[in-house]
């Protein structure tokens, strides 16, 4: 007899583990982001820009080298943030079209 775990089992394991990982990244993705909400809110109160290019150049820069550090694609990790700096954009926006228009009345 053996300890060996059947194929079938291993893969049950392994689903177990990424099925873990994907409720990280989800709740983590959601702290970023009522994170982020708070910085657009903070740009429409005060007529900031939603976009800051030279901070989001240094973030994907950043995430790069993390990337490599953790032996992780750093063109998928840089499509990746590129997609959420995108997506926090547009957060901003309407944000920051929401405030202009409670303003306004």
């Amino acid at each position: 007899m053996t300890d060996q775990p059947t194929p079938t089992d291993a893969l049950l394991d392994l689903r177990r583990s990424i099925d873990n990982i994907d409720a990280a990244l989800v709740a983590m993705l959601a702290e970023r982001f009522r994170c982020t909400k708070a910085v657009g809110a903070l740009k429409a109160r005060y007529g900031m820009p939603p976009a800051d290019p030279a901070r989001e150049a240094r973030q994907i820069t950043r995430l790069r080298t993390l990337a490599e550090e953790a032996h992780l694609d750093p063109d998928f990790a840089e499509k990746f943030l590129n997609f959420i700096i995108h997506e926090v954009i547009r957060h901003h926006e309407a944000i920051a079209k929401q405030s202009s228009e409670s303003t306004t009345k």
